[in-house]
């Protein structure tokens, strides 16, 4: 089902639908973002979700840090609390340490449920404790699947590093690739179009079990892959 999938993502982006680069077709179809957790990895996301058309509330544990941010990425960009970026989004950015994924699924359970959210965080047992160290046996999907019930959970983003992200995006040739996991397909098609968006090649590799091949002690970000060279490490 998921190479079907990836092959209809080809044919998609092939057609131009799924939509990047600012064009007037895209923000026609631009998205509401909310990112709870804008910090290495939600800032540039932010950046260049915003040059792409779409619509993003920044919020973090200090909202008042990002409003330098949000004016100079203009009105498309706001800030507001975590409670407020969850409502705001038809899809939702989670881009915060390991730890605190527990906790928001219970704070915004009803703002977050039945929406796409692209889980970025990594369990690191040094930081976010024995949590992490079960999220790490079990898998970041999995796991993330237990503390976020009710959403459309999709992995992504987060076995890129963050200055990647800030350099790398819409390179010429071969873009780095995005590996991407979640059991929801619809929310995988949304989950790729924003990572093409952003200036990367997404990567479906499979549900959410699979996710724990490119999670962060797997060692692929490290290695910067292009999509047919993730899709050769992971045998896909």
């Amino acid at each position: 089902m998921f190479r079907l999938f990836h092959r209809l993502s080809i044919v998609l982006l092939s057609a131009g639908l799924m939509l990047g680069g600012g064009s007037a077709l895209a923000q026609e179809n631009a998205l509401r973002i909310g990112i709870i957790g804008t910090g290495n990895i939600g800032s540039p996301l932010a950046r260049l979700w915003v040059e792409a058309g779409h619509e993003v509330m920044m919020s973090s544990r200090h909202p008042e840090r990002l409003q330098a941010l949000a004016d100079e990425l203009g009105e498309r960009a706001t800030v507001g609390t975590p409670r407020e970026a969850a409502a705001f989004g038809d899809v939702i950015l989670l881009a915060v340490p390991y730890g605190a994924t527990p906790q928001v699924g219970r704070d915004y359970a009803s703002e977050l449920a039945g929406k796409v959210v692209l889980d970025a965080g990594n369990p690191r047992p040094g930081r976010d404790g024995p949590m992490a160290e079960e999220a790490v046996a079990m898998g970041a999907g999995l796991a993330s699947q237990k503390f976020l019930p009710g959403v459309r959970l999709v992995r992504a983003f987060n076995a890129i590093a963050a200055y990647n992200l800030r350099s790398q995006a819409h390179r010429d040739g071969e873009k780095l690739a995005i590996p991407l996991a979640a059991d929801d397909q619809a929310a995988l098609e949304v989950a790729a179009r924003l990572v093409t968006d952003a200036g990367f090649d997404p990567v479906v590799v499979g549900p959410l079990a699979s996710a724990k091949s490119f999670d962060f002690n797997s060692g692929v970000s490290a290695r910067m892959p292009t999509a047919r060279e993730l899709r050769e490490l992971l045998n896909l």
